[in-house]
């Protein structure tokens, strides 16, 4: 019998039998979870927890200025990096204000207690003042240390890095003496403060603002009571205080009687000092800061006007004017 010859095309395989559900989502959760392991390493060689590298911190040699030093300048994570060739650099545009910070600490010397008030400076490379941020310190006892720490505030798109931060002025009154913490109201029931003040062609006019933010009407009658003080908060010899402005200046409009003001609860009242920072012969009077008394008897209050008194050696004040409430001086 003749021999079949083979056929050219190999006869079909057996249909292989499908895998089990179960077995297929084994693989399916085996498949993925290699993959997100691989994933997470490449990560975690770019980047921290969070995605973030962490902070870096830099501690601070600095002798400080009056018991006001920075101990160490904080830097926020660096932006995650989309591959690891990529550099990222810590800028005003990258951070978030949060992220940049100065630790500080306040160390009382004195025999009493005090306030401070610090305005420090966050710099970039070659020494200039990027953002300043101004910190009040209360109630810092003799010998005692109190910290802190102040974050920068908003940086424009195109800021240079910041990189360090400085004190660059200290302040400090007696506790008992210092002007009210905001929002709050002391047991006199008012409040005294000054403002930053204008200064033009070597004049100089700071305002006294007395808030009743008490219960009961307050009474005063004409010029706020003042004591003129030096860095060391001991009186200054050689100052003439004036009542009125009209002997500094005549852009205040002229001189006004006191007269009776009565504040109800809510209102206020205002008062100018005036002064010229002009030097002749002489030796220039300085005075930072000003113990004042809205009347006698009343709680004295210590601001810090900076008083350049130069060699005239006189500081006019006006008498006390109640205020309206669209914050215009309405007299009495």
């Amino acid at each position: 019998m003749p021999r079949r010859s083979a056929s050219p095309h190999p006869a079909p395989a057996a249909p292989t039998a499908p895998l089990p559900r179960a077995v297929r989502a084994l693989l399916v959760l085996a498949v993925s979870a290699l993959l997100l392991t691989a994933c997470g390493s490449e990560g975690a060689a770019q980047s921290g927890p969070g995605g973030d590298r962490p902070p870096s911190r830099t501690q601070v040699d600095d002798p400080g200025k009056d018991g006001v030093r920075i101990t160490a300048v904080t830097f926020g994570a660096d932006s995650p990096s989309p591959s690891p060739t990529r550099a990222y650099s810590v800028t005003a545009d990258s951070l978030p204000r949060e992220e940049i910070s100065a630790a500080y600490e306040v160390t009382n010397d004195s025999a009493e207690t005090l306030t401070y008030t610090v305005v420090i400076t966050f710099t970039s490379a070659d020494g200039g003042a990027m953002d300043n941020q101004t910190a009040t310190v209360r109630d810092v006892g003799p010998g005692r240390t109190v910290r802190g720490t102040v974050r920068v505030g908003f940086l424009p798109p195109g800021t240079p890095r910041v990189t360090g931060a400085r004190v660059l002025k200290v302040t400090k009154v007696p506790a008992g003496e210092a002007p009210a913490e905001p929002g709050t109201c002391p047991a006199s029931g008012v409040q005294v403060t000054a403002d930053q003040g204008d200064a033009a062609m070597g004049l100089r006019v700071v305002g006294l603002h007395l808030h009743n933010c008490g219960t009961r009407p307050y009474t005063v009658e004409g010029y706020p009571l003042l004591e003129p003080l030096d860095e060391d908060l001991r009186p200054v010899d050689g100052v003439s205080v004036l009542k009125g402005t009209g002997g500094i200046t005549t852009g205040l409009g002229s001189d006004e009687p006191p007269r009776q003001v009565t504040l109800a609860p809510g209102e206020s009242a205002t008062a100018d000092l005036a002064w010229r920072n002009t030097t002749g012969a002489g030796t220039a009077v300085n005075a930072p800061h000003v113990r004042v008394r809205a009347k006698a008897g009343a709680d004295p209050v210590t601001v810090t006007p900076n008083l350049d008194l130069g060699t005239t050696g006189r500081l006019g004040v006006s008498p006390w004017k109640r205020v309206d409430p669209q914050g215009v001086n309405a007299g009495g």
